[in-house]
């Protein structure tokens, strides 16, 4: 489908249509904002709401990214509202000049605009919270469609909207087909949304989801049953689920399954578009799948190995305690995210010189002098050294080198060392990642908190040997 004709400032997408969704409503999303179209921000919005609307079995029909101007905004909103039984548009409700999207939209839809003081009250108390004072210009996001509702932000001052026009009464039976005019009166929903995502988020799941789902126009709960998995490559996954999903008729489409791969990590969903399985009973040939791969299922649905692992520290009354400096921190910011993080997190340390790392991890001179920090010997002693000066039980570390500064030369970039210090031994792993610096980092993160993860399992089963499939490093000083 092509942009509205003279605006080449639009990007448009149309997704493929897919069985499962056809009896779906169908769902067109408004992007707005020049900095999208300049490239200055991603388009986080498309992804977050088209995989929320995918888990409740609704596939988002169309994306488009259009300008900040006022004529733009309604000459798109006009077409897409034309079309679309709920639209849902992101962004130019704050208090600048720039923030369109309610004005330019209330004509279109003839909606009068009306002053809502609790709005204002809103606004007032968080600047308030902030030690702030408001500026006049905030004033502007207390406006909302006379027929319409507000989606309250907690998390910042631009209110969500939320308009919809009534379905119409059942037709008499002589008006068997409908045409394009009694259509325009079908049954519609407008979901207007702010653009930062810390707000736009929160309010998605929590107020458009619960309301959509109450008017059918969602599922109540996901549609399919994911799995997430750990440690175990896309095609050789598909090879161990294949007896389970030929025994339940992959082949034939009686089930269907997705696969999706990240940095150490592939899900895939289960799902049956013809009707054949229910949602409980996918949700027991998931089960059968996890008890299968045994170790390397991770959980079910979308939880982040961290928060595993997390959860199994918890369970087992267990504190981490990490040193990095190849990942930058990105080790420990896994699990700041995290309630309760005390519980189970002692800390972290980030050490690149040689001195910090003896001066808050103790590790010896002579070795760093020896072997090196980047090596199988410093992963163990950093290691060692944070769960023995942070007080845990359980420590991490990862040192090595990161992307290549100069490609042509640099031979040892992307060479990773991962320490783990438990209370049943002591290890060391050498990894080697291909890439930039941020698929260096990305992939040693997940590497080691799948191996503590393993390691962690193992402990609540009584288990006291090394997870057997991983490398260790023989002679490492230290280790058990």
């Amino acid at each position: 489908m092509n942009p509205p004709p003279g605006q080449s400032t639009t990007a448009a997408t149309d997704a493929t249509s897919a069985s499962r969704f056809v009896a779906s409503p169908r769902y067109e999303l408004l992007t707005l904002g020049d900095e999208l179209l300049l490239g200055l921000t991603a388009n986080g919005h498309l992804t977050f709401i088209g995989t929320q609307l995918g888990r409740r079995g609704v596939l988002l029909q169309r994306n488009v990214t259009i300008t900040d101007e006022a004529d733009t905004i309604a000459a798109q909103f006009r077409e897409s509202w034309a079309r679309a039984d709920v639209v849902i548009t992101t962004g130019g409700l704050g208090p600048t000049c720039d923030d369109r999207t309610r004005e330019a939209i209330a004509e279109v839809l003839g909606q009068k605009l009306v002053f809502e003081p609790a709005i204002v009250e809103a606004i007032e108390a968080r600047f308030a919270r902030l030690g702030r004072k408001m500026t006049e210009n905030n004033l502007k996001q207390a406006w909302r469609f006379a027929d319409g509702e507000v989606l309250p932000n907690p998390n910042g001052t631009a209110p969500g909207l939320w308009f919809e026009l009534p379905p119409p009464p059942p037709p008499p039976p002589a008006a068997a087909v409908a045409t394009a005019a009694a259509n325009d009166n079908r049954h519609r929903v407008l979901i207007m949304l702010p653009g930062p995502p810390n707000e736009l988020q929160p309010m998605f799941i929590e107020q458009v989801l619960p309301r959509l789902a109450a008017r059918g126009l969602v599922a109540q709960r996901e549609a399919y049953v994911q799995v997430r998995t750990a440690g175990i490559g896309e095609s050789a996954l598909e090879m161990r689920l294949q007896p389970i999903l030929d025994r339940h008729g992959v082949a034939s489409g009686a089930l269907s399954v997705a696969y999706c791969a990240h940095f150490g990590q592939v899900d895939f969903r289960l799902s049956s578009p013809s009707g054949a399985f229910n949602l409980d009973q996918l949700d027991a040939i998931a089960q059968e799948c996890a008890t299968l791969l045994g170790e390397d299922f991770l959980c079910f649905g979308h939880e982040t190995p961290a928060k595993v692992v997390a959860d199994l520290l918890r369970e087992q009354e267990q504190l981490l305690a990490v040193a990095e400096t190849v990942t930058g921190g990105h080790l420990s910011a896994s699990f700041m995210d995290m309630c309760g993080k005390a519980k189970f997190f002692a800390g972290g340390c980030l050490c690149c010189s040689h001195e910090s790392k003896m001066q808050l991890l103790d590790v010896p001179e002579e070795l760093l002098m020896q072997h090196g920090a980047a090596s199988d010997e410093g992963a163990v002693a950093m290691a060692v050294g944070a769960t023995e000066r942070l007080g845990a039980d359980y420590g991490i570390a990862i040192t090595g080198f990161g992307g290549p500064c100069n490609p042509a030369t640099d031979e040892t970039a992307g060479t990773v060392y991962i320490g783990l210090c438990t209370p049943n031994g002591i290890w060391s792993k050498k990894q080697h990642y291909p890439g930039g610096t941020d698929v260096v980092r990305e992939r040693a993160v997940m590497a080691a908190i799948d191996w503590l993860r393993r390691e962690l399992l193992r402990a609540r089963r009584g288990a006291s040997t090394p997870t057997a499939h991983l490398p260790r490093s023989e002679g490492v000083p230290g280790a058990g």
